[in-house]
Order: C-alpha cells, then structure tokens, then sequence
C-alpha cells in the first residue's frame, strides 16, 4: 500500500488516505486530526470513529464533525479477540486503510493485526522503549528523566513495542509539575500525529524486514 500511495504521489493523483480512529476518552488526538483534515493540512478521511467507551467525549467530537462512530458494549469486550473481529469487520466495510489509536485503553489483538499488518498506529507519551505502559507521564516524571517525549509506532502483538515511526524529545524543565508535563506532551502529541498521518498518506513510511522503519524523502 505505501508503494501504491508513493507512485500515485509521484504522479499527483494522490487521493485521501481512508483512516480509522481508535477511541477510549476525550479525544483530544482525534480533534487534532479533524482539525488538520478541516484546515487542508492533511489529506485524508476519518471514515469511522470506534471507542470502547459509550461515555468518551471522543465520540461528541466525531458527530460534530459528521464522522460515523461504533461503539462496544463491555460484554462484546469481555471476548477481546470476538471484539476485534467485530471492528475489524467495520473498518474493512468502511474502506479504512489506516487505523490510528488514538487514547484507545485496548491492545489489540490477532483480528485487527492480522486485517492491518503494519498498518495499525499507536501514539505513546514518552521515548520507548523507555516507559512503556499505561502511566508513561507519570513514571517518567516520577523517574525524574530530564528529557523524555512522544512516540508514535506501529502497533503489534507485544505492547507498546512495534516498529517506531517517529519521536519527538521534550526537555523537562526545573519546577514543572506532573500536569505541566503532560500538557506539554500533549501539544507535542497533537503536532506529530497529524504529521505522521502525513507521512502515511503521502507513502513516505516503509518497514524493512528488520522491522526498523524508512522514512523515504
């Protein structure tokens, strides 16, 4: 697909790349993607937003922008690969090329990667394979690390340990607190994503054999 989407670059028939949002919370990464969509900065579609949460203000965000949204109920969950299954099924009716985890509080499992081999992405707030886990900003900030960051990977069976695609470092500044940290993380986070998305549309993103990712100019 990344080969397809850089000679149709090369010839400017490029079209939007179809993608599909993971949600569990706010939402705030999927904002920044409608936005940069909105604003002409990024070419693609958000085709189908899927939350585990029926409560994720994510999903307000997604219907105010008319983005068609699935949400599951804890019981299809409490069979994490019969959940997959189904969302995978959803994405693939939808036409989606990419998905994006965006907050999703979920690993995914065999149906998802095996629908989107290296084509699923995950965003995480710090430098892995430093800190990798549900509380990055909070460990790293405990740890006292002087630096640490936003990556953004492909996801695979082993948590929070797929190919990486790009990294942003923060230096942490004397005196922030916990908050201040994450708030900065998060503006980083909402810069990269889109522009990793970019890079994907674009067909700038290759994964060798190794398993490292080329980021081709």
């Amino acid at each position: 697909m990344q080969a397809a989407r850089a000679a149709a670059r090369t010839s400017g028939e490029l079209e939007p790349l179809k993608i599909g949002v993971l949600i569990s919370g706010s939402g705030t990464n999927l904002q920044a993607l409608i936005d940069r969509i909105a604003d002409g900065s990024l070419n693609a579609t958000v085709e189908l937003v899927v939350s585990s949460r029926p409560s994720a203000f994510g999903l307000k965000r997604a219907e105010e922008a008319g983005i068609q949204t699935l949400t599951l109920s804890k019981e299809i969950y409490a069979d994490p690969i019969a959940a997959d299954e189904v969302i995978a099924h959803e994405l693939l009716a939808h036409g989606v090329e990419y998905v994006i985890m965006a907050g999703y509080m979920r690993m995914v499992r065999a149906p998802l990667l095996a629908s989107f081999p290296n084509r699923i992405v995950n965003l995480h707030p710090a430098l892995l394979p430093s800190f990798p886990g549900a509380h990055a900003i909070d460990d790293a900030y405990q740890r006292g690390v002087k630096v640490t960051g936003v990556t953004v990977h492909f996801a695979n069976a082993a948590y929070d340990a797929g190919p990486i695609i790009a990294q942003r470092a923060l230096p942490v500044e004397e005196g922030w607190d916990v908050e201040e940290l994450e708030a900065h993380i998060h503006e980083i986070e909402h810069e990269l994503y889109p522009h990793v998305v970019q890079l994907l549309a674009d067909g700038r993103v290759q994964v060798r054999d190794d398993l490292t990712v080329a980021v081709l100019a």
